[in-house]
């Protein structure tokens, strides 16, 4: 696992060329460019990359499994909705990834925050019992993991005996454990769970706010957990070029928002969308790099702020949210595959590079008043 003082970056592939400014067309998988998306990120130095959790997508499991057979550095965090899978079934489907990978599996639980998302695949629990859910769920695929025996489990939600650890990780003790949901009822079973907490391209203030308080979850168990947050980077080579790029995004985002109603219809039920437009209520550049036209344009329905700048800017905005308790950045463009050779052409190697020279010369520090 990244340790707490390390940066780690996350790019998030797609089964087909698909984005706000990109309306998906054709088969819901299309091979080469799913080949070409992950040979992308493997090349340009990501730590892992995300696979989504779509109702109406490709198993991803099954599409991580696939890319793992072609790539051979990056890693692969799957999203992963509690309550369509059994535990158990779930936790050796992710021991065989992290097998077959070579140790590169994680998970990324998400409890779901639509209720009609939620229906499409059957689930009609609300929210809070979503979350006393997962917290049962995660237990067991935790146990599963540790186990040295057979383990049995009596909850409210799952009764479970004699279940066998026979597939084991290859990372030991366990996959990483990321966790999403920014409700009362999500931080509590972060705190409980999660290795790393992520959320979305946030203000500093509103980063700073939810890191005590997941921090203070967390010690309640005695653990710590570390952050990631989500941006939507968006460079050029002059910081007037960026913000004229940004804005032609907006435009085409409004573009397709016109063809295909995107955005419309009630407001969304997630706490972590409602941040965003909290963001986005404070002006479309709220502090520094923050770009929130975007997430304010689409009702905020996804990871849609973004940082605006040459690749030195946008790292040095890295680097602030970093000073905040930030280590891993997932990062995807609107022009996803292209945008992720760019970010491990510049934004990667520069961000690592400022973080090394900081951690560097506080070590420094540290050494000289001693």
């Amino acid at each position: 696992m990244t340790q707490a003082t390390d940066v780690e970056f996350i790019g998030m592939v797609q089964p087909r060329q698909q984005s706000e400014i990109h309306p998906a067309q054709g088969p819901a998988i299309d091979p080469g460019y799913l080949r070409a998306s992950v040979e992308a990120h493997d090349q340009g130095g990501f730590d892992r990359i995300l696979i989504g959790w779509y109702s109406n997508g490709p198993d991803g499991l099954l599409l991580a499994s696939h890319a793992a057979a072609y790539s051979s550095k990056v890693g692969f965090l799957v999203a992963h909705r509690p309550g369509f899978q059994s535990p158990t079934n779930a936790a050796r489907a992710f021991a065989t990834l992290d097998q077959l990978s070579n140790g590169r599996a994680a998970i990324h639980v998400i409890s779901g925050g639509d209720d009609a998302d939620q229906a499409r695949d059957g689930d009609w629990l609300g929210k809070d019992d979503r979350y006393a859910r997962t917290d049962e769920y995660v237990s067991i695929l935790k146990s599963v993991w540790t186990g040295s025996g057979p383990v049995d489990h009596e909850g409210a939600y799952y009764r479970i005996k004699g279940a066998s650890p026979e597939v084991r990780t290859v990372q030991q003790p366990r996959i990483p454990i990321y966790f999403g949901g920014a409700s009362e009822a999500a931080l509590r079973v972060a705190g409980r769970h999660a290795d790393v907490y992520a959320l979305w391209g946030e203000t500093h203030a509103q980063v700073r706010e939810i890191v005590t308080r997941v921090r203070a979850e967390a010690a309640k168990h005695r653990r710590e957990v570390r952050f990631s947050l989500s941006f939507r980077p968006i460079l050029a080579e002059t910081e007037e070029e960026a913000w004229a790029k940004a804005d032609a995004i907006l435009q085409r985002v409004r573009a397709v928002r016109g063809q295909a109603a995107l955005g419309r219809g009630p407001g969304p039920q997630n706490a972590g969308s409602q941040r965003l437009l909290a963001a986005a209520a404070l002006g479309d550049r709220p502090e520094g790099r923050l770009y929130t036209a975007i997430a304010r344009e689409t009702g905020a329905r996804g990871n849609t702020t973004a940082l605006v700048g040459t690749p030195q800017q946008v790292a040095e905005a890295f680097l602030e949210y970093h000073d905040l308790g930030v280590t891993t950045f997932l990062i995807r463009g609107f022009e996803p595959l292209e945008d992720a050779v760019e970010y491990g052409r510049s934004l990667l190697p520069l961000t690592r590079r400022l973080v090394a020279e900081r951690l560097a010369r506080r070590n420094n520090n540290l050494q000289a008043a001693e």
